[in-house]
């Protein structure tokens, strides 16, 4: 991701979590289902549900201006926001960001890659920074699941949650900690009907699970190794694996295909579900916060969505801030 000598730095995170917890007890009126059975298949106990008056743009405002904070900025050059469920078809929530956090008149637009989003999103940003069309970037994936997903589908409803996370990505030097040093991105729309909606304006999340199941891992894994080729990075010298939040099962048998050891893995989903676009995010939010990937470590992301799409990332984790809110 460098032209010459400007890179895309990772310079600080913020996050945002809907203040409304529903736990798996809650699901087990409408759903012929048990909190065990939840657990042993997904890794979650609970999920954040956004509310009426919480919207996309409410949650990615937030962890906008969370991210900003963290890095210490009052103004960047552009915002680039991951969503695939927006408040409305039209306009994009990226400008409505951008205006409401006072950013002024910089170009800003989403990204729609389902739960491969995030990486998405930093790629086209670190783009922008590689070829220095900006020289700071507001990154933002956002998520409201719960509008999309049917309350009594067992498949769906255990899994998904709502919230955001951010970052802001600076102009950088590849030898600096926080620079994004190789990313990996793929589609195939082949695989188009296996995560879908069916109606543009109304329709509930329809998911083809086992199918999704063994194509997250394939996809997973195989990016992941190409993303360390391009690192450099054998895989023994991954310090911290954070792959994209689906399910428990998922992060686990990617990091046995990969042959990491299970505790370099953050699992982060047990309190806030899937969240798609938001989960890498939120998972580096939280492993931050827990000690689970420290200044100095070798990080690598990875996702896989509806698309097909699938993208992966490494780079040294610097030293920053992360600031955290709820709404």
């Amino acid at each position: 991701m460098t032209t010459g000598d400007q890179t895309a730095v990772l310079a600080g995170l913020g996050t945002c979590l809907p203040m409304e917890e529903v736990d798996n007890a809650a699901l087990l009126a409408r759903l012929d289902t048990s909190d065990s059975w939840i657990r042993e298949r997904t890794g979650i106990a609970a999920r954040r549900i956004a509310g009426a008056n919480v919207s996309v743009c409410d949650m990615a405002h937030a962890a906008g201006e969370n991210a900003l904070k963290a890095a210490g900025l009052a103004e960047v050059d552009a915002v680039v926001v991951a969503t695939s469920t927006p408040d409305r078809p039209l306009p994009a929530v990226g400008p409505q960001v951008a205006s409401t956090l006072g950013l002024g008149s910089v170009p800003a637009f989403d990204v729609s890659a389902a739960c491969s989003g995030f990486i998405y999103a930093l790629a086209v940003s670190a783009g922008l920074i590689a070829t220095g069309m900006a020289g700071d970037v507001l990154v933002v994936a956002t998520e409201k699941y719960s509008d999309i997903v049917d309350p009594t589908d067992r498949a769906t409803a255990v899994l998904f949650g709502d919230g955001a996370g951010a970052a802001v990505l600076r102009s950088g030097r590849r030898d600096e900690p926080g620079a994004l040093l190789a990313v990996d991105w793929g589609s195939d729309g082949a695989g188009r009907d296996l995560i879908y909606v069916p109606e543009r304006h109304d329709g509930y999340l329809s998911m083809t699970g086992k199918r999704v199941y063994l194509k997250a891992i394939e996809h997973m894994t195989s990016s992941t190794l190409r993303v360390l080729d391009r690192c450099g990075w054998a895989t023994s010298e991954v310090d911290t694996f954070v792959p994209h939040q689906a399910n428990k099962r998922i992060i686990q048998a990617v990091a046995q295909q990969l042959s990491l050891p299970e505790d370099k893995a953050v699992c982060a989903l047990e309190r806030t579900g899937n969240t798609a676009a938001a989960s890498i995010p939120l998972a580096l939010a939280q492993g931050q916060a827990n000690g689970t990937i420290g200044a100095g470590d070798r990080v690598v992301l990875t996702a896989f969505g509806a698309g097909m799409t699938w993208a992966s990332a490494g780079l040294v984790w610097p030293e920053i801030t992360t600031v955290e809110s709820e709404l």
